[in-house]
């Protein structure tokens, strides 16, 4: 890609996402008691860490012996980016990091966790040329990661999940078949049985193409008692088709508990 272009590029998804000074500032100041108390580890591998047990975590020069293994291609020097609860927040988390950085996903994995809950954790590779690509790579995810968790909602019988981009990239990808610079959306629950209507609510609701759907036995959800399904389409269809399930699903899982609560501050 010529660079005058990605330098564009990047400074357009940096303004996007506030990461201007005055906003990097405001995120200094909240930073967790965690990130304090480690700030001066001295470990050069460590980054951070972010809500869902996440940590965030850079190899300047991966071992020539794990290099193939690892299936690295080309790179060296890879961020690493693993949660113990969510995947989906990680997931576009990450797909605004390499929007705004010259790297690449390499892998995107999704182990059965969340704690013991109905869903999953996430480990994500990112490679770079330069390690410090890398490490700013995973910086930018475990900032943005608070918003991603913004409607994800949970009571003490499961949780529901909803994600949405007007510009899917590359991790959403390679993670979940988005196409790239097109709308995206996910609707996820668990227990699945909430999800399974959820999904036709979505997809009767707005003009929108299904690009996957996920049960518990099939499509990659590592068995979890969670369906996941994929949309695309017109940004507005795609938004509608989202906040239609939301309000459903606030109510599915709320018959099977506590009313659900924002994991942060919703931003659908």
């Amino acid at each position: 890609m010529d660079e005058k272009i990605l330098e564009k590029m990047m400074k357009q998804v940096s303004s996007e996402l506030g990461l201007n000074k005055e906003e990097t500032k405001k995120e200094e100041e909240k930073k967790t008691t965690t990130q304090e108390k480690f700030s001066d580890l001295g470990i050069t591998e460590y980054v951070g860490t972010a809500i869902g047990d996440t940590i965030g975590l850079v190899i300047a020069g991966v071992d020539p012996m794990l290099v193939d293994t690892m299936k690295l291609g080309k790179y060296r020097s890879i961020g690493i980016i693993g949660g113990r609860t969510g995947a989906g927040p990680q997931i576009m988390a990450v797909d605004e990091a390499v929007k705004a950085t010259n790297t690449e996903v390499i892998s995107v994995e999704l182990p059965r966790d969340t704690k013991g809950g109905a869903g999953h954790g996430s480990l994500i590779i990112i490679g770079a040329d330069d390690v410090s690509d890398a490490r700013r790579a995973v910086e930018i995810a475990l900032e943005t990661l608070p918003k991603y968790f913004g409607d994800v909602y949970g009571n003490e019988a499961g949780h529901l999940e909803f994600q949405y981009t007007a510009r899917a990239s590359y991790c959403l990808e390679k993670a979940l078949g988005a196409p790239l610079g097109k709308a995206f959306g996910m609707v996820c629950a668990g227990p699945a049985a909430i999800a399974v209507v959820l999904a036709d609510v979505a997809v009767k609701a707005a003009n929108v193409e299904v690009i996957g759907y996920c049960s518990p036995k099939n499509g990659g959800t590592s068995y979890s008692n969670e369906v996941i399904l994929l949309i695309t389409g017109d940004s507005g269809a795609v938004r509608q088709s989202i906040k239609t399930s939301i309000e459903l699903g606030k109510k599915l899982l709320g018959t099977l508990g506590d009313e659900p609560k924002s994991t942060t501050v919703p931003y659908i």
